[in-house]
């Protein structure tokens, strides 16, 4: 019986990260999540990351400690006010406060090391550069450039003529194509965290970019969000 191959898939818990997940299974992957806890203005998302593996049958599910609060510079990891009701012009116009400092070189060289382990040849990441806030770690170029580093940084590259393999399946996807491949693929939105600024019983506040984003998509899917917004929330697409 030829053995399913192994994926490590970046898990943060939220809308992107699911449907990723989930897509790596629906490949024929056996999915390893890979979470982190790195200072994070809240660890709601970290509560979802754990519901939503458990959801889509993650073989492993690794939550990492790393805080990133030592450097600040980003308004997930220091007290920056987190921008609200940005337009999309805003959105799409140059990296916002939210950016973490080289967040997914960060978290893609963690996903590099647990695969060499798992002598798994496959990483699953769920960045997109089309509905998104205009992280430059989210861009193809960005990619490439990771892969080509990834070739040659591994003792399975470099020995053993392993290639590991970093997919963006959602890279080119709008958010409403990806919310509608989620639920194509039996996603539980409703264990999903985006908010970057959630109310203190976990309500997501409707007027950060993530939310603006993850609404907009989800109303062009013509799908009702099934998350909580903090009252108020006007939802509109």
């Amino acid at each position: 019986m030829t053995a399913v191959p192994r994926a490590v898939v970046l898990l943060s818990g939220g809308l992107d990260s699911a449907t990723t997940l989930a897509i790596a299974k629906s490949d024929g992957f056996e999915p390893c999540a890979l979470t982190f806890r790195y200072g994070q203005r809240h660890e709601l998302e970290v509560g979802a990351a754990r519901r939503v593996a458990q959801q889509l049958g993650a073989a492993d599910h690794v939550v990492l400690d790393i805080d990133l609060r030592g450097f600040g510079a980003s308004a997930l990891t220091d007290g920056t006010p987190v921008p609200k009701d940005r337009s999309p012009a805003e959105i799409g116009a140059g990296v916002p406060v939210t950016y973490v400092p080289a967040r997914n070189t960060i978290f893609l060289s963690f996903a590099l090391g647990w695969a060499e382990v798992l002598r798994a040849g496959d990483i699953f990441i769920g960045v997109n550069a089309l509905d998104y806030s205009g992280y430059p770690d989210c861009r193809q170029e960005y990619i490439v450039a990771f892969q080509r580093m990834a070739d040659l940084a591994t003792r399975a590259g470099v020995e053993e003529g392993r290639r590991i393999e970093i997919h963006t399946p959602l890279i080119n996807m709008t958010k409403r194509e990806i919310v509608e491949k989620g639920i194509e693929l039996g996603v539980d939105y409703s264990l999903t965290v985006s908010c970057y600024d959630p109310a203190r019983d976990g309500a997501a506040c409707g007027h950060c970019d993530a939310c603006l984003l993850r609404l907009r998509g989800f109303a062009a899917a013509g799908v009702e969000d099934p998350i909580r917004y903090s009252t108020g929330t006007e939802i509109t697409g």
